[in-house]
């Protein structure tokens, strides 16, 4: 095992359980791995309604599901700096999605823009 993989288990280890789903949820939108995300790469937004209650890491996992044409590579530092203003600086989980929302729907029309698909 590498140092880098000894140190993220380690780090991981001293994680409460919510903060532990939270790092798998951002670590899975970071790797394009998420459940059903080559599904429609190429088609139309999935239209998946937001959950009462949702948090910002359901969020993020709906979004990825709903735009799984988008690199997400292009969106991480965005969708980074949200979740650290809702996780480190307690930013409301509601307008944190709202945000993030806003920026997956402009990567999808800048997307269609540049493809031509309107």
């Amino acid at each position: 095992m590498k140092g880098e993989e000894k140190k993220l288990l380690e780090l991981f280890g001293r994680l409460a359980s919510e903060q532990q789903d939270k790092l798998i949820a951002f670590a899975e939108f970071l790797s394009g791995r998420e459940p059903g995300a080559g599904d429609a790469a190429n088609g139309a937004p999935v239209a998946i309604p937001r959950a009462r209650g949702e948090t910002v890491t359901m969020a993020i996992r709906r979004l990825v599901r709903t735009y799984p044409m988008l690199d997400r590579r292009k969106l991480m530092g965005e969708a980074s700096q949200f979740m650290t203003q809702h996780a480190l600086q307690g930013r409301p989980a509601s307008e944190v999605i709202d945000d993030l929302e806003a920026v997956f729907a402009r990567h999808y029309q800048q997307r269609k823009d540049v493809i031509g698909d309107k």
